[in-house]
């Protein structure tokens, strides 16, 4: 006769066997399940990386045919615009090669020559004014913010349209104390690009004085009635922009780009607006509206 404790545990051993078993063969499933789900979502991520890649590719093909279309457009787009056209350049504070040779090109482009770039000397040697201006209405110029604006009206003026006899002589007196560069010659301008650079290292009176004989000045080419544009690079920080819109006068945020120099040669001819990429722009380049209405 079969004891039955000897019975019991033969039971419980085949169950556990059973069981074990069981466990096992569910660990190896799963083993298999996960690689072969694992493998399955490789294959999807290189499958779907292989296709951004290609459309990568395929938006790269397109904007170099479309910059392509750009550049070659672009010429024509501004053929003749400023044919004759005597352009002037002016620095607030310090100059800039590459704008410098951004706008030549720009200008030559359209047909047009830069016959004067200057930079106003900042912060003002007012010493070397008042010196040169002795004897004049503008001999106090340290003493009167005032005078100093009405003083860049007046430089403003000669600047572009010549001026009287008498200012000229003053100009000539004066320029080496003004200037911190000059290249070509005092002329009848057509049109004016102003770059601004933001005033730094300069107490706080310096800053004032600075500032007034610039409004001046923009004032005094405003007065001539010829087209000023204020031009800056794109990567400029701070911008300027806010600054030209204060002395109503049209921008460029994005000289740098073609579509920069595009909106400058419009802007030059007549254009006005705020015009570039940035979020104080108005648009990238001037419309049918914007010809006639301000900044």
């Amino acid at each position: 006769m079969i004891d039955f404790r000897y019975h019991a545990l033969s039971l419980v051993a085949v169950l556990f066997a059973l069981v074990l078993g069981v466990l096992l063969g569910v660990a190896i499933g799963d083993t298999n399940l996960v690689s072969s789900a694992k493998n399955g979502v490789v294959q999807e991520r290189r499958a779907e990386v292989d296709e951004a890649r290609k459309q990568l590719e395929q938006a790269q093909d397109k904007l170099k045919d479309e910059e392509g279309f750009a550049k070659g457009l672009y010429p024509l787009a501004v053929h003749e615009l400023l044919s004759g056209r005597d352009v002037g350049l002016v620095f607030l504070g310090s100059s800039s090669d590459k704008v410098n040779s951004l706008v030549r090109a720009a200008v030559t482009q359209a047909s047009g020559q830069l016959a004067t770039v200057v930079a106003i000397r900042e912060p003002l040697n007012l010493s070397g004014l008042e010196e040169g201006t002795a004897g004049t209405s503008y001999a106090a110029l340290s003493g009167s913010t005032q005078l100093l604006e009405r003083f860049g009206a007046l430089i403003g003026r000669q600047l572009v349209s010549g001026g009287a006899q008498a200012d000229r002589e003053l100009i000539s007196r004066v320029r080496g104390s003004l200037l911190s560069a000059f290249d070509g010659q005092l002329t009848r301008l057509e049109g004016v690009v102003v770059m601004r650079a933001e005033p730094s290292g300069m107490q706080a009176l310096e800053g004032e004085q600075a500032a007034a004989l610039e409004t001046g000045l923009i004032a005094g080419i405003d007065a001539v009635g010829i087209p000023a544009v204020g031009v800056e690079l794109e990567e400029a920080e701070p911008s300027e922009v806010s600054w030209y819109q204060g002395r109503r006068i049209s921008s460029v945020d994005d000289l740098d780009a073609p579509a920069g120099q595009a909106a400058l040669i419009y802007a030059l001819s007549g254009s006005r607006g705020t015009f570039g990429v940035k979020p104080t722009a108005d648009s990238l380049l001037p419309t049918v509206s914007t010809s006639t209405t301000g900044p």
